[in-house]
């Protein structure tokens, strides 16, 4: 018997064989009221269909609350997906470690099914809707069996702002659940008001595992083992249809394949959905930033994974003076408003952050932020009922388990014997935090803001070991497109990348429609307002090395003097002197304020602002092979005029 929150549904009847999704259900198969028509119309229909295709045992209706959170949480410790860590060194936190082939986010099995494959692009995988879902029809038709179905409500950005995109989300795993609570604002209000005739996106989830234990004839035929972490990652699909605003999610347990508010729906539904309502959604982590003088900026930076945004957003600035406030560090949407300014919001509600590398040195805020009432995944544990990962301030005296469970994981050392952290980590390089933005001990007052907060500057960045200076400032808006356009980092552990790779904007996992058409419209959002009060566009590279593989810049509480170099930029203060170059206006030696900074001599600081022309004929050269080539493979249409155009202004300065 089916049951839903104390109601049964003896005199609900489902057809046979159930209808297609986003096919129109016929009138006669509820025999009587829905137990869902209280969430309304849409809702009712939307969960009626998924009861009647996942099959599960039990359907439950979240609301939020603390005791339902609770609930879960016993429920996921009771089934071994976590562990409570000690309540006296972490209260309220939890550690998990996930199917070792469920890691992260994994491209080829991630899909933009627009109506039309030229509005997909080259840089997404494809496939007709009608097609997709029939494959998925099948993947999801019984998969819930022996299984409770969680529905999600939620929305994305705060409440009443003029962008705010409103969730339900389906899910067979309460893991999900728990990881939604704390990364969007979910439950009650949220489905108060869809069921008040909000629009809302659909969200269908599922790890791909049911556990009946037999059919009507005794066949096992839908055992699967009982794992702590299910998932079925040879059927893995993220799937994302723009037009009917719906994301479809079978597989995976993992993280963005998951938590389908995060890249599913506030980046790739969202760039797609913005391009066509005149905004901008990106990966970019939002920050104000107060000089010793009083004055508050925000600014917008955006980095591909682990290349140093966590730690920007909750910088604690190593000059005197400055105050650094968080708005997020992951996800911005942007609009122009009717004054000619841009603002921004953080659809999130959390922080989903990279663990390695963090500590109370490079990020003392995220430490202090994630302390209690956090999950933690894929991170080494210790026999003391607390966390290590490789970059932690100090090793723990206690026994450490690695992410994949081998108790007492000692680290392997390299010859000179240092610690090496890439071979046998304790923690996987990509293992998550996942904890309340509200808890951040620098959270912004309009973090939660619904009109959002103006943006004075949009800096790009990414991991380089050299070719890219520390610092530097487009001619313009269209320009700066180009710089964001024209990226490259280093790869990252997030996803399944090796070398040096295009990352336009840090967003070419996450456009979610055709790449050119997403270039053309960054151009047009400059066309919105004046270039007085459009951002300025900055880029910047922590990471340069010297040819010792050391990192020449510190890094890190460092990187205010970086952006107090930017926000003079803005304000067009004399003292924030540059020389213009080639590829854009780059400080002059004596235009950072580097008073106490350790570590930094003048030749690191030479090599850190050169901008060396063989090296950057080279960037050139393969700019124009990415854009003519690979962003041509397969779709006609052409690069935006305007591209081209600063593309040919970079060759031609650079002779």
């Amino acid at each position: 018997m089916l049951t839903i929150q104390n109601e049964t549904l003896a005199n609900f009847r489902v057809e046979p064989k159930p209808v297609p999704i986003g096919i129109k259900r016929k009138a006669e198969v509820l025999v009587e009221k829905s137990p869902y028509a209280h969430l309304g119309a849409a809702a009712d229909k939307f969960i009626t269909e998924a009861v009647a295709l996942c099959q599960p045992d039990d359907v439950h209706i979240c609301n939020g609350s603390q005791q339902e959170n609770q609930s879960l949480l016993d429920v996921l410790v009771e089934t071994g997906t976590i562990t409570k860590l000690d309540e006296t060194k972490r209260p309220g936190c939890y550690a998990a470690r996930s199917d070792p082939k469920d890691v992260a986010r994994s491209m080829g099995d991630t899909y933009i099914c627009s109506k039309l494959k030229k509005d997909a692009g080259p840089t997404n995988n494809w496939m007709e809707p009608t097609e997709m879902k029939s494959v998925l029809v099948d993947s999801f038709r019984g998969c819930m069996k022996g299984r409770t179905m969680y529905v999600v409500p939620f929305c994305m950005g705060p409440y009443d702002s003029p962008v705010a995109k409103y969730c339900v989300q389906v899910t067979d795993s309460p893991y999900v659940v728990v990881n939604l609570r704390i990364t969007t604002r979910m439950g009650a209000t949220a489905m108060s008001r869809i069921a008040t005739g909000q629009n809302y996106i659909e969200c269908w989830h599922s790890v791909g595992c049911p556990i009946s234990e037999s059919d009507v004839e005794g066949t096992e035929r839908y055992i699967k083992a009982r794992s702590s972490w299910p998932c079925d990652i040879s059927k893995r699909k993220i799937v994302h249809f723009p037009d009917t605003q719906q994301v479809m999610s079978f597989g995976s347990g993992y993280g963005g394949n998951a938590l389908l508010g995060k890249k599913c729906v506030a980046l790739r539904i969202a760039s797609a959905t913005g391009c066509k309502e005149g905004w901008l959604a990106e990966h970019m982590l939002i920050l104000g930033i107060t000089n010793p003088q009083g004055v508050k900026r925000y600014i917008c930076a955006a980095f591909p994974s682990a290349c140093g945004k966590t730690n920007l957003a909750m910088l604690a600035p190593s000059l005197p003076g400055w105050k650094v406030e968080t708005i997020g560090d992951d996800i911005a949407w942007l609009w122009v408003d009717e004054s000619g300014k841009m603002r921004a919001i953080n659809p999130e509600a959390g922080f989903f952050g990279v663990a390695p590398g963090t500590s109370m040195s490079s990020n003392p805020n995220a430490c202090k932020t994630f302390a209690t009432n956090s999950l933690f995944t894929n991170v080494g544990t210790t026999s003391g009922g607390d966390i290590y990962w490789e970059g932690m301030d100090n090793m723990p005296t206690d026994s450490i388990t690695d992410w994949l469970g081998n108790e007492n994981w000692s680290p392997t050392l390299k010859a000179n014997g240092k610690v090496d952290t890439k071979t046998n980590p304790a923690a996987h390089p990509n293992s998550r935090f996942t904890t309340p933005l509200s808890q951040c001990p620098i959270v912004d007052p309009a973090f939660d803001s619904p009109e959002g907060v103006p943006i004075d500057a949009i800096i790009f960045g990414g991991r380089r070991d050299d070719t890219q200076p520390l610092v530097y400032q487009s001619f313009d808006w269209d320009h700066g497109t180009f710089v964001g356009a024209s990226m490259r980092s280093n790869a990252t552990k997030a996803a399944d990348q090796k070398g040096l790779v295009n990352d336009p904007m840090a967003m070419l996992p996450f456009i979610g429609y055709n790449i050119k058409d997403y270039f053309a419209h960054w151009i047009a959002m400059g066309a919105k307002s004046t270039a007085e009060q459009l951002p300025k566009v900055f880029h910047v590279n922590w990471f340069r090395k010297d040819e010792a593989d050391n990192f020449l810049w510190p890094g890190f509480a460092e990187n205010v003097r970086v952006l107090d170099w930017i926000l003079k930029r803005c304000d067009s203060d004399t003292t924030a002197a540059a020389t213009e170059t080639p590829i854009g206006f780059v400080p002059t030696p004596d235009a950072m304020n580097l008073e106490g900074i350790e570590g930094l001599d003048e030749t690191a600081l030479e090599t850190l602002l050169a901008v060396d022309t063989k090296m950057w004929k080279a960037e050139a050269q393969q700019i124009r092979n990415y854009f003519t080539g690979k962003l041509m493979t397969g779709d006609a249409s052409p690069m935006p005029t305007a591209l081209m155009q600063q593309l040919a202004n970079l060759e031609s300065r650079l002779e």
